[in-house]
This record gives C-alpha cells, structure tokens and sequence, in this order.
C-alpha cells in the first residue's frame, strides 16, 4: 500500500495496488479506483486538507494493527 499527496491539486491518494482501474466518483471529489476484478485497488480525495481538517492532518498517518505477522500456536 502507497499513499500519496500532490500538495499542488491538494489531492490524496491511496493506493492498494498498482494495476489498470475503472473509476466510480462516490462524491464530488472522491473516487474510487477497482480493478478488472471489481476489487478496490485506490481512493483518490481531491480538496483533501479542506476534507479532513487542514494540512496538519496530512502530516500525521498512524497505522494501528500493522506489524510482523504473528504466527497461530501450535497445538
């Protein structure tokens, strides 16, 4: 997964996966990328520091539940 923000068009991007989509517009300025599967691969959130609270938002990205995989006990 890769996110990404044009500070010039104030659009952000988050990718799931690199590939060809078709894009559905949820919103006025929100997208949704799938791929040739039906299964989502981006969102793209134009006006993106005006949507979600101002530029400092942007800068703070926490990922909560992401780590090493943890393998089952045996058993």
């Amino acid at each position: 997964m890769r996110i990404t923000y044009d500070m010039e068009v104030d659009a952000l991007m988050i990718i799931f996966r690199e590939t060809t989509v078709t894009t559905e517009h949820l919103a006025e300025g929100i997208a949704a990328h799938y791929d040739s599967d039906g299964q989502l691969a981006a969102i793209e959130i134009l006006d993106a520091s005006r949507r979600l609270g101002g530029p400092e938002v942007l800068r703070q990205v926490i990922l909560e539940g992401i780590g090493p995989l943890m393998q089952a006990p045996l058993g």
